[in-house]
């Protein structure tokens, strides 16, 4: 088991890449503390967790509150001892050319996807220099390596997630705490289906988006935890300040 007696933290862990890795890293040893604000998708991740004889906690949490998260961090470290990985996955995908976000959108897409990332890592750091090391995976894009239209926001929220992760690698690598960020490209979600629901035409979006991947199809969650699970474990020990492309070649 490449995770064995590991605690992880993972945010966004109701549905998608968050709860696929849940799911991978419990079956790999570790023992889960899923966050998400939907209880029962975390309900029903912790228990197929337990059914299959792993250890899991759930966690209903805004990813964007300093106090939630500080409760989040402070009640797991003392459940488990030890916090040993931070998974930051949470994230929403804001639509629109910057003249079309609106100031409230901005201000959501900036909170979820880079100040959670902020409040948890603020939070978990001091516990990985007291107790020698641990390591940070951070969810960024394929989009921060190729620029795609009508996602002005969302595009520079995961470019600061990348600098960040750079920069956080380069403060903590003498501290035995390494730092990645996934970018995947287009991935079959649920956050992805409730985006195409919401459109014109829904068959045609999901076709349009296919398009635009040289592999032809979309990734799967699935995939994309196994790149995740790549970067927490002990085989990716020479590995940090690094954005890992799981895209299908979008990037190209």
């Amino acid at each position: 088991m490449l995770l064995k007696d590991k605690v992880a933290i993972v945010t966004g862990a109701g549905a998608g890449i968050g709860r696929a890795s849940s799911l991978l890293f419990a079956r790999e040893g570790a023992r889960i503390v899923a966050v998400d604000q939907d209880r029962s998708a975390l309900e029903s991740l912790i228990e197929e967790i337990t059914s299959a004889s792993g250890h899991a906690i759930s966690s209903v949490t805004d990813v964007s509150s300093k106090t939630a998260v500080e409760r989040t961090v402070e009640e797991a470290n003392s459940y488990f001892g030890s916090i040993d990985i931070l998974f930051n996955n949470a994230g929403i995908v804001p639509h629109g050319k910057i003249h079309e976000t609106t100031e409230e959108e901005w201000d959501r897409a900036m909170a979820v996807n880079v100040k959670s990332m902020y409040l948890f890592s603020h939070a978990v750091i001091p516990l990985f220099l007291h107790h020698g090391g641990g390591v940070i995976l951070n969810t960024s894009s394929a989009t921060v390596l190729r620029t795609v239209v009508d996602r002005a926001c969302y595009n520079a929220s995961k470019g600061a997630v990348l600098a960040l992760t750079r920069s956080m690698a380069m403060d903590y690598v003498r501290d035995n705490i390494r730092v990645n960020c996934l970018c995947p490209g287009t991935t079959d979600t649920p956050s992805l289906a409730q985006r195409l629901a919401a459109m014109p035409d829904p068959e045609q979006a999901r076709k349009a988006f296919i398009a635009r991947q040289p592999m032809g199809r979309l990734g799967t969650a699935e995939e994309v935890a196994q790149a995740a699970l790549y970067l927490v474990s002990p085989q990716a020990a020479f590995v940090t300040g690094n954005a890992f492309s799981i895209d299908g070649g979008f990037a190209l």
